[in-house]
C-alpha cells in the first residue's frame, strides 16, 4: 500500500519557461515598466506562464519572471529594497485545470472501528483533547492502528516509544484522511512525528518526481534550529522508503542547499526567507506541492513572517492539504487558518493558552537592573553545587547575551552562547557542546527558546534550569 508508484505523468508534463527566460535587453526593460532601449523591437507580454506537472496544464500568472541574480544582489547587501517574494509571479489558479491527486489513505483498523464511544470519550477526556469540526475520525491509541508500514513501526519500537502521544493519536487519522487540520499543543507534545509520518505516506502515493519538479511536501518552520530538528525526524522515518529531504535556512551557504533542490527532494523543510530566495531565483518551485505544514505558526507570526507565508502559500495549488501546528491559538493564527485551510478539524491538547508546567518549581525574583548580575552569579554558584546540572539563561537582546557570557566566563564557569548573529557553524558547535556536557551553561536569546526545549539530554538525572534575565512584563 505504501510502495512508491512510478505513475505516468499527464500530457502537460513539466511546462518550461518558454519565452520567459531572458530575451533581449528591450524586453527586460519593458518588464520593468521602463522605456525601450537600443534597437530591440517591443514585445507584447507573453502568454500565460506555462508551468505544468501536478499543478495542471500551465499556470497563468501576473508579473514578470524571476531574473537571475536579483536575490544574490539583494542578499549580499545591495541597494535593492524589495521585500522577499515580491518578484514571484502571481499564479491565477482559477484559470488552471488541476491534475487530481490522492490524499485520503486512511482505513480504520478493526480495533479502532470496534472501540466503543465510551472508550473514545474516556481517552479524549483523560488526555484533555477537545475537537472541533465535522467527520472527525476516532483516535488511534496504539502505533499499530494507523496502518503505517512495518519499517516505520520498527523504527518507532527502536526509539522506545510505548504509545502515541495525544496529538499523534488524534492527528494521524485526520492527516491520513487528507483533511486540513489545526493542532494546538505545547512544545514537546510530539507534533513533529504527528505530521512527518503522514507526509511520508502521502508522498508514497504520488507520482515520482521528474527533473525540474519541486517538493511534494513543504514544512515551514520559524528557526533554523527547529528546521534541523524536523529534518532529523524526517531522516529517521523517510530513509527506508527513499523519501528524500533537505533543510534550507538562512545563515548557511546557499550552494549545497541549491544542489539538493536541483537534484529533487520529496520533502523540503525551510524557513520562509531562504525558501522565497530560492523560489525567486528559480532554483525550485512549488508546482508539485500537495502537502503543506506550518509548524510553530504562532511563533512565525510573532517573528513577522506572515507576509512571507502568504506569498509562499499563493505559489501552491489551492486543493493542497494543510496542517497547521501551534503552541497557542491567538487571533492572528485563527485568521490565517480561516483564510488558507478548508473545512479544517481543530485539535486542542490542554489549554489554548500557554500555562506553567506544574511539575516544575518556578521562582520569580523581581529586582533592580543593577542587581541582576550579582544575583545571577550567586544563583549559578548554588546550581553548580549540584551534580550533572545544565543551565539555560534566556536573555532579551544579543548584546546582553554577549555581556552575560563574559561575566559568567570571568567567574570561572564553562559557558557558551547562541543568538541571531552567530553563524550556522557556530550554532551547531554551541548546541553540540551543550548537549554533550562540554559546556553546562548556555546563554541564548529567544531565537532558541522552543527548539532547545526538544534537546534530548544524555542523562535522565540531569536537571535543566531556565533563568529569564529579561525585564519582567506585567
Amino acid at each position: 500500500m505504501f510502495d512508491r508508484r512510478n505513475g505516468d505523468r499527464g500530457a502537460s508534463g513539466m511546462g518550461g519557461m518558454g519565452g520567459m527566460g531572458g530575451g533581449s535587453g528591450g524586453y527586460r526593460d519593458q518588464q520593468r515598466g521602463g522605456p525601450m532601449r537600443g534597437n530591440a523591437l517591443a514585445r507584447p507580454r507573453p502568454a500565460p506562464y506555462a508551468r505544468g506537472g501536478a499543478g495542471g496544464s500551465g499556470a497563468p500568472f501576473r508579473g514578470g519572471p524571476p531574473r537571475s541574480g536579483f536575490n544574490d544582489r539583494r542578499m549580499d547587501g545591495g541597494n535593492n529594497t524589495g521585500t522577499p517574494g515580491d518578484r514571484l509571479p502571481t499564479i491565477i489558479w482559477s484559470e488552471i485545470k488541476l491534475t487530481p491527486f490522492q490524499k485520503n489513505f486512511y482505513q480504520p483498523s478493526t480495533t479502532v472501528a470496534q472501540r466503543s464511544k465510551t472508550d473514545v470519550d474516556g481517552y479524549l477526556t483523560t488526555n484533555e483533547v477537545t475537537l472541533k469540526g465535522d467527520g472527525i475520525p476516532s483516535p488511534n491509541i496504539e502505533f499499530s492502528e494507523p496502518g503505517f508500514p512495518e519499517h516505520v513501526l520498527s523504527e518507532i519500537k527502536k526509539m522506545g516509544f510505548a504509545k502515541p502521544t495525544a496529538i499523534q493519536a488524534q492527528g494521524w487519522p485526520i492527516a491520513l484522511s487528507g483533511r486540513d487540520m489545526v493542532g494546538v499543543a505545547q512544545t514537546g507534545s510530539g507534533k513533529t512525528l504527528a505530521y512527518v509520518l503522514p507526509a511520508v505516506v502521502h508522498i508514497s502515493h504520488q507520482a515520482r518526481l521528474e527533473r525540474g519538479d519541486g517538493p511534494i511536501a513543504l514544512i515551514l518552520a520559524p528557526t533554523r534550529e527547529l528546521a534541523q530538528q524536523i529534518q532529523q525526524v524526517a531522516n529517521d522515518f523517510g530513509s527506508q522508503t527513499h523519501v528524500r529531504n533537505t533543510c534550507i535556512f538562512g545563515g548557511a551557504p546557499k550552494q549545497p542547499q541549491a544542489r539538493d533542490l536541483e537534484r529533487g527532494v520529496e520533502i523540503v523543510i525551510a524557513t520562509p526567507g531562504r525558501l522565497l530566495d530560492f523560489l525567486e531565483r528559480g532554483v525550485t518551485n512549488l508546482r508539485r506541492c500537495t502537502y503543506l505544514v506550518l509548524d510553530e505558526a504562532d511563533r512565525m507570526l510573532d517573528m513577522g513572517f506572515e507576509p512571507q507565508i502568504r506569498r509562499i502559500i499563493k505559489q501552491i495549488r489551492p486543493d493542497r492539504q494543510v496542517l497547521m501546528w501551534s503552541a497557542t491559538w491567538p487571533k492572528e493564527v485563527r485568521n490565517l487558518a480561516e483564510e488558507f485551510l478548508d473545512n479544517y478539524i481543530q485539535i486542542n491538547i490542554g489549554s489554548l493558552t500557554l500555562s506553567a508546567n506544574h511539575n516544575i518549581l518556578q521562582i520569580v525574583d523581581v529586582c533592580e537592573e543593577s542587581e541582576k548580575d550579582n544575583k545571577l552569579i550567586k544563583l549559578l554558584s548554588e546550581i553548580s553545587a549540584e551534580s550533572e546540572t545544565k543551565t539555560i539563561i534566556f536573555v532579551e537582546t544579543k548584546k546582553r547575551v554577549d555581556e552575560i557570557t563574559r561575566i559568567i566566563g570571568r567567574s570561572g564557569w564553562r559557558v557558551c552562547a547562541i543568538h541571531g548573529d552567530k553563524s550556522q557553524q557556530e550554532r551547531d558547535f554551541v548546541l553540540s557542546s551543550f548537549r554533550n556536557g562540554r559546556h553546562s551553561i548556555l546563554v541564548a536569546t529567544d531565537v532558541a527558546a522552543r527548539g532547545l526545549g526538544k534537546i534530548n539530554f544524555p542523562h535522565i538525572s540531569c536537571r535543566c534550569r531556565l533563568i529569564f534575565a529579561a525585564t519582567a512584563v506585567t
